[in-house]
């Protein structure tokens, strides 16, 4: 097949040529942005789920649908790192220049740009060097020294000054389960106010499993402030769609043996059906079919782009006993694990284990699917843990 055709397209937040099976979640968001913009009351939502099932994605076509009702779309990535208050700043000055565009500063604009500038004056942030932020700092609107006070604060100013527009603003932010349960409490409190207000400003979030019950400890209302939404693998027809689909558009059908095998192969992970389409549409001498014999043949070279593209790239911070638990975890099966039974299977008790659990759950490889358990972020990672420990040994010293 010509590979300038291929419609497939694995990547990092790709958009799949084809997004199926997520059509609830795009109607409830387009609803809440409708309603908003009437003045009526709608919650933010966060995505939740595995690595590889489209998470990013979902949040990309919430920025495209905001956008076509003419909102303002701002999207950030959060991480294991202390900037959550540089980048809400950053994120609300870029929503305010962007409402102000063409139009002089209104009274509500003055207002939200002075929120803003006593913001960056309060924790110490630069002011980016914008022209526009010539308006003197408001006090008392964003510069108590509480963070969630001002952030509701600055919330609520640029909220009230996209409604002055017309307009909405919409914050997306991946990885949400990364922040440090202070600054997601002081989101859930900024929320908190702007919800009441009836505003038109959303923050839509995408994180891990663990997301839901994280929000929860930073704030205990936080399950009644947002739609959760849990983002799992496509159904088996789902999964058809989404390689026969494109294929079709190029005027190439699919074998139905060749579909079955490759929904044995991803077990329906968006990511994985993006991959084995690209390498099965490469090998394939077409002219017009995929045959089970193509997808047999791209296999290995799909296993090959995930160990090093997908999978691999994930561990490189991990030390070599968190390596070793890793393994441990994937001797036993498939998950999710009991905490007790993943230390037993590296040689210690779940006590002397604890560190490395704790260090792998941090960097976002593993998650506790509830008290005493564990289980990996990344879908068919122990797979591919028992593909390379034969060629490569994970770890053999006890050290860091």
């Amino acid at each position: 097949m010509d590979p300038i055709r291929n419609p497939f397209s694995p990547g990092a937040g790709s958009r799949p040529p084809e997004l199926v099976g997520r059509d609830a979640e795009i109607e409830a968001f387009d609803i809440a942005v409708q309603r908003l913009g009437l003045g009526r009351s709608a919650r933010s939502m966060m995505l939740t789920g595995l690595r590889g099932v489209g998470k990013t994605v979902l949040l990309g076509e919430f920025g495209r649908i905001a956008e076509g009702h003419g909102w303002v779309h701002l999207a950030e990535e959060a991480g294991d790192d202390d900037r959550f208050v540089a980048f809400m700043a950053t994120m609300t000055r870029q929503a305010m220049l962007r409402l102000s565009v063409g139009q002089r500063l209104a009274d509500k604009a003055q207002r939200a740009f002075g929120a803003l500038n006593a913001f960056q004056l309060r924790w110490n942030l630069p002011d980016g060097g914008d022209i526009a932020l010539t308006a003197d700092p408001v006090s008392g609107l964003a510069d108590s020294g509480v963070l969630h006070y001002d952030l509701a604060g600055l919330f609520e100013e640029v909220g009230r000054m996209a409604q002055d527009r017309k307009r909405g603003v919409l914050f997306t932010i991946d990885e949400i389960h990364y922040l440090s349960r202070e600054h997601l409490a002081a989101l859930i409190a900024g929320l908190h106010r702007v919800s009441q207000e009836q505003v038109p400003f959303l923050v839509a979030g995408a994180g891990l499993p663990s997301l839901p019950g994280l929000a929860g400890e930073a704030k205990s209302y936080a399950e009644r402030l947002f739609v959760y939404s849990a983002i799992d693998r496509l159904e088996p027809s789902e999964a058809d769609d989404a390689l026969a689909s494109p294929a079709a558009g190029e005027g190439v059908k699919w074998e139905e043996a060749a579909l079955r095998r490759i929904a044995e192969e991803t077990k329906g992970y968006p990511y994985f059906i993006q991959e084995y389409g690209k390498h099965s549409w490469d090998v394939a001498e077409g002219p017009d079919v995929i045959t089970l014999a193509d997808v047999e043949e791209a296999i290995p070279i799909a296993h090959h782009a995930l160990d090093i593209g997908f999978f691999r790239i994930r561990m490189n911070r991990a030390s070599g006993a968190e390596l070793r638990y890793l393994q441990a975890m994937a001797s036993l099966g498939s998950g999710p694990y009991r905490t007790r039974d993943a230390a037993a299977a590296m040689g210690k008790d779940t006590a002397g284990a604890g560190p490395y659990r704790d260090g792998l759950i941090k960097q976002g490889l593993c998650y506790s699917p509830r008290y005493g358990w564990i289980d990996f972020t990344v879908p068919m990672f122990d797979q591919f843990i028992r593909r390379i420990t034969t060629d490569m040994p994970m770890a053999a010293a006890e050290g860091e």
